[in-house]
């Protein structure tokens, strides 16, 4: 449990830094509270978020990711890949709100991932409700990483440059409607993030898992208020493997039942290159584990279109058929 309060408080920041460092250390997981977004507002929004999922099957499809070369939008049940097989689960992909670029063959694939949201006409509020959300969790989250590289005995400014300007912040909506018919517990397979730092708004049904160092099981109980935050691959990346990006999933509900969950990824810049984060830490790095399967890149975008390409194929088929030709060779 990380109380950011704690961070203005002459008397406790020393105590704050070092929880966060431990946390983000041993386990790439925890609970942050004392952030400034009450209760209260949590609710409205998961209240917002029950409120898309509630429209008829037909508003949601017209907001398909089918018809998104920049992978937003909805996406149906069953229809996104984790490890291979599908999660049973439905969602909405929210980025920022930007015109898509005019791309030569020569720009770097990951730019097709700049382009407008698709918002239900049904529902006018939701966009504004979520773009809202996600600039104050931005907020929450830069601070958090500021603290976290103080932590590391590196400058608290280090990674604002990769942040400037147009950070590629990305907030899905999701909803865990029950069981699969083939009693599939799946409700997100086992991954870890591709970014930074994901915080994480789940409501009242657990169901979130993390993985131990021995091969044991975390379960993560909600927490009203609380933001569940884990690291992703680019700080493990840029730490040399000393922060940890954990490998997580969720178990779906039982059948009858639904869980709603929104998480926030604050990511940088798509061309951001990221930089080794200073510090005598180093010395006790052990390196980053390279998995044949899962190539790490330095440019954040290389990694988010990388997911992308693994978790939506129809979509990739469909608009990019050649991306994974483009790919630098590692």
């Amino acid at each position: 449990m990380i109380d950011l309060s704690a961070a203005d408080d002459p008397a406790r920041v020393e105590a704050f830094r070092e929880a966060l460092h431990d946390a983000a250390h041993e386990v790439g997981f925890f609970q942050l509270v004392g952030h400034g977004i009450e209760p209260e507002e949590s609710d409205a929004l998961l209240a917002l978020v029950r409120r898309f999922f509630a429209l008829p099957e037909a508003d949601r499809l017209t907001l398909s990711n089918l018809d998104s070369p920049h992978f937003r939008g909805y996406t149906r049940i069953g229809h996104e890949l984790t490890g291979g097989r599908s999660d049973w689960r439905d969602q909405l992909d929210i980025g920022p709100e930007l015109p898509p670029l005019v791309l030569s063959p020569h720009d770097p694939a990951y730019l097709w991932l700049q382009g407008p949201n698709a918002w239900p006409e049904s529902l006018p509020e939701l966009r504004e409700g979520i773009l809202g959300w996600q600039d104050r969790l931005a907020a929450v989250a830069h601070r958090l990483l500021r603290e976290l590289l103080v932590s590391l005995g590196a400058p608290r400014t280090f990674f604002d440059a990769a942040f400037a300007e147009k950070p590629h912040l990305h907030t899905k909506l999701v909803r865990y409607p029950g069981r699969a018919p083939d009693g599939s517990e799946q409700g997100v397979g086992w991954h870890k993030d591709y970014g930074f730092l994901t915080l994480l708004l789940q409501d009242e049904h657990g169901g979130l898992q993390v993985q131990r160092e021995d091969g044991g099981v975390i379960h993560v109980d909600p927490l009203r208020g609380g933001f569940v935050v884990n690291l992703g691959e680019l700080l493990e990346i840029a730490t040399d493997g000393y922060l940890l990006a954990t490998n997580h999933r969720v178990v779906s509900p039982a059948s009858g039942a639904e869980r709603f969950s929104v998480p926030f990824f604050y990511n940088p810049r798509l061309d951001a290159r990221i930089e080794p984060v200073p510090g005598d830490y180093l010395a006790e790095a052990p390196g980053v584990v390279r998995d044949p399967a899962n190539a790490l890149y330095d440019v954040f975008g290389w990694n988010e279109l990388k997911g992308y390409l693994r978790s939506h194929p129809e979509v990739a088929r469909k608009h990019h058929p050649d991306a994974a030709e483009r790919f630098p060779v590692r």
